[in-house]
């Protein structure tokens, strides 16, 4: 291979690179549209399922209000910031959350989450202070 076949090469693997790298960046949108961020709720549940994917990963929790069991969907952060949910959020587990409530009429859809134990103790890197909130 000559060297302006390299300079090519090296060229294009870079571009691809950085493209690749700005592109997520460039798709993020708000989540001012689907919750309302200038209230909190706060949900008790179990554990049911936890969904870790990109762009955004989802916790789900079933709990009961008046006899009826409700399933709550808290969206949270890609990848990178849920790994401290695997060992955190067991499925089964009661937790509390707060964070910013869905805008669709009755659902039960949260996002700015911060979780804690049943006891109150905080769970999570930003245990606390809330989760990532989509922006």
């Amino acid at each position: 291979m000559t060297v302006g076949a390299r300079i090519v090469c090296a060229s294009a693997v870079l571009t691809v690179g950085f493209l690749a790298g700005v592109t997520p960046v460039v798709a993020h949108h708000s989540a001012a549209a689907a919750y309302d961020e200038t209230k909190r709720v706060e949900a008790q549940g179990t554990v049911t399922k936890i969904l870790v994917r990109n762009p955004h990963s989802w916790v789900f929790l079933e709990s009961v209000d008046n006899g009826q069991k409700i399933e709550w969907q808290i969206e949270m952060g890609g990848v990178t910031s849920m790994a401290w949910a695997k060992d955190a959020l067991p499925i089964g587990a009661a937790v509390k959350v707060t964070g910013n409530p869905s805008r669709a009429p009755g659902t039960h859809g949260l996002t700015g989450a911060a979780f804690a134990k049943a006891d109150g103790t905080p769970i999570g890197p930003r245990a606390g202070r809330g989760e990532y909130t989509p922006r």
